[in-house]
């Protein structure tokens, strides 16, 4: 890890293992609902960043949320208003702009 890495951002793919391998975790796209039509990571859910009050439909405050969007500035804003909003578990994994796996439309 060099000395700068953590200007990378995060990683997508590495994200998406680590939601795989997190039982009861969710995976949630806060793109906006056309954006999500057009492609997204099988099993996430839909929750726009306008709309993230909605995440209780999906999750409990002890719930694991993985969460991503476009480049990972929207997922890392939603990060900090699900922190305020009592979840504890929250991780910005990035855009799906650099994801290489399945696609879902």
């Amino acid at each position: 890890m060099g000395l700068f890495s953590f200007l990378r951002g995060a990683n997508i793919n590495d994200g998406v293992q680590q939601f795989d391998d997190t039982e009861g975790a969710v995976l949630v796209d806060v793109r906006g609902k056309d954006e999500y039509r057009q492609g997204h990571i099988p099993g996430s859910v839909n929750v726009p960043l306008q709309s993230l009050t909605n995440i209780k439909k999906y999750a409990g405050k002890d719930t694991p949320l993985f969460v991503y969007c476009l480049s990972g500035a929207r997922s890392g804003r939603a990060v900090g208003m699900l922190v305020d909003m009592g979840y504890k578990t929250v991780t910005n994994i990035g855009g799906i702009a650099s994801y290489r796996g399945e696609i879902e439309r």
